[in-house]
């Protein structure tokens, strides 16, 4: 799927981890934003579909926040942000594969019920072993 450029916007911010020197005092690391609710690129059902796919990266205003340090090249972890984008937006243009109803089997029925049944009565042999009476 293509995206329009003028739609993504890049900041880059210092990379987390290990590394040195290098890490504290380079930017490496990109932060796309791309706003689903707004972007004239999406149809209702993809908007629909990739608001649920990426709840967890989402902001309060509808933007979508991928943030990419894999590599230490600004250039590589920008297009691997873009490539993120992409595949979270062609998993959300794929229809969801309808699930068809089905009966559980007859040998894991009584597989269940054998379950419970040895649960019970190992729990039923937890109570009082000896009668208790008062004279």
């Amino acid at each position: 799927m293509n995206i329009d450029e003028r739609e993504l916007i890049f900041s880059f911010i210092r990379s987390p981890g290990p590394g040195g020197q290098h890490v504290n005092k380079t930017s490496t690391a990109v932060q796309l934003r791309f706003d689903v609710l707004h972007s004239k690129f999406l149809s209702e059902y993809v908007r629909g579909r990739v608001l649920r796919l990426a709840k967890n990266r989402l902001t309060a205003e509808g933007v979508l926040v991928i943030t990419a340090h894999r590599f230490r090249g600004q250039m590589q972890n920008r297009r691997d942000a873009v490539d993120r984008l992409t595949a979270l937006l062609d998993k959300a243009t794929e229809k969801p594969k309808a699930r068809r109803k089905t009966l559980p089997t007859r040998a894991s029925e009584k597989r269940r019920r054998e379950v419970k049944a040895r649960l019970s009565s190992s729990k039923r042999s937890r109570g009082l072993k000896h009668d208790v009476s008062i004279d």
